[in-house]
């Protein structure tokens, strides 16, 4: 999305839900495996990993897709991401090392969300040097994206194994690899984000919300999440040591006076 003035305030509020609710999500984590609290036990529970948790991984990475129709440089977005995904597995060896907190992630959704940016920008840069038919493209780009959401499916029943790691990102298990604290491969959720350009291609050609307006006291309480969802990269970056700092106090800092 380009300005202030141009942002559509839906795309902002649905991302903004999915980051509160992956908060939740990662604080209850935190607390029922990390401190051994027996609290949070949906966790457990296939009704949410069937159904809740793909509804915040859609509204970060569909809605990702839908505002590639905003970015003026889908390219320059997506390297940025990928730039601050590898750091972030830095970061994170970092710590697991010398630290000895393990939360090493080697891919997960940044990584996920820069590459597919990237393939965007490949394909409008195609587009763009063929002069091809926008239609056309989009319709390609839904086919594409609806049938790697499928073979994601047939992905997740494969019994395979491989020590390549080139074959990480696409979803294979790997031999030998060590256990991740987040992972999330390309597939389908590369699929999921084609789609979501789908959307900003078709109901975000002029750049603008797809809501002619609302009132003032809807804008007003949806502004609080519509502010976690326009800032929801860096509330990513540090919300899961600010959480686990927070929790590192109340839980096992007392422990210790005590001892």
């Amino acid at each position: 999305m380009t300005d202030k003035k141009e942002r559509a305030f839906e795309l902002d509020l649905i991302r903004g839900l999915a980051m509160i609710a992956m908060l939740f999500m990662h604080m209850s984590w935190d607390i029922r495996y990390e401190f051994g609290v027996d609290v949070f036990s949906y966790l457990e529970k296939g009704w949410f990993w069937a159904f809740l948790h793909p509804m915040i991984i859609t509204g970060f990475v569909g809605v990702s897709g839908v505002c590639t129709a905003f970015s003026r440089n889908n390219f320059k977005r997506g390297m940025k991401l990928v730039a601050v995904a590898a750091g972030f597995t830095l970061g994170t060896w970092l710590v697991t090392e010398f630290l000895h907190i393990y939360c090493l992630i080697i891919f997960n959704v940044l990584a996920v969300l820069g590459i597919s940016i990237l393939i965007y920008a490949l394909i409008e840069f195609i587009e763009k040097k063929l002069s091809l038919d926008p239609k056309a493209v989009t319709v390609v780009i839904a086919l594409v994206g609806a049938y790697i959401m499928l073979v994601g499916t047939d992905l997740d029943n494969m019994d395979y194994a491989t020590e390549n790691l080139l074959f990480l990102p696409i979803g294979f298990a790997i031999r030998g690899m060590p256990v991740m604290a987040d992972y999330m491969p390309l597939i389908p959720h590369v699929g999921l984000f084609l789609l979501g350009s789908v959307i900003g291609r078709i109901c975000y050609k002029d750049k603008k919300s797809a809501f002619k307006g609302r009132g003032v006291i809807a804008k007003n309480i949806m502004h609080p999440v519509e502010f976690i969802g326009r800032h929801s990269l860096i509330i990513y970056l540090v919300h899961q040591p600010l959480i686990y700092g927070i929790l590192y106090v109340i839980f096992l800092l007392p422990l210790q006076g005590i001892r």
